[in-house]
């Protein structure tokens, strides 16, 4: 349950990095943002499988580049469907994604770093290497 809220609170974090650095994405307020969030992750999990699948001749013929497009169509119709949340042009169309892909992989393992998400309280420098584990 808090690895979930977690998650939800990174990827607004994130868009709210990606409307500053990208033009053409806007996003009124955090409330906003959280919304957007959880939107992302369910078109994310349920409609991007569908699309990638449908599109997967079209994958192998441009080496995976169109994954772009799937990605920027995902981010496109959260915008749409999010009051407060808007992408508008080519380039929030496809950097957008791009961009909160990276920021948000870059707080979750912030929060792994810190142990917020694995669970273990343990400090990773006290954890056992590969070795110690194999020689038991």
């Amino acid at each position: 349950m808090l690895g979930t809220f977690l998650t939800v609170l990174a990827t607004a974090l994130s868009l709210l990095i990606v409307d500053i650095v990208v033009p053409g994405v806007n996003i009124a307020n955090f409330p906003a943002a959280l919304i957007a969030a959880v939107v992302v992750g369910f078109l994310n999990s349920s409609l991007r499988p569908v699309l990638s699948a449908l599109s997967l001749p079209l994958n192998l013929v441009t080496f995976g580049a169109f994954s772009l497009i799937v990605n920027g169509l995902c981010f496109t119709l959260a915008a749409a469907l999010v009051p407060g949340f808007s992408a508008h042009g080519l380039l929030a169309f496809i950097l957008g994604p791009v961009v909160l892909s990276f920021a948000s992989t870059f707080i979750n393992n912030y929060f792994v770093e810190k142990n917020v998400l694995s669970g273990s309280n343990q400090n990773p420098a006290e954890l056992p290497s590969q070795g110690e584990l194999t020689s038991r």
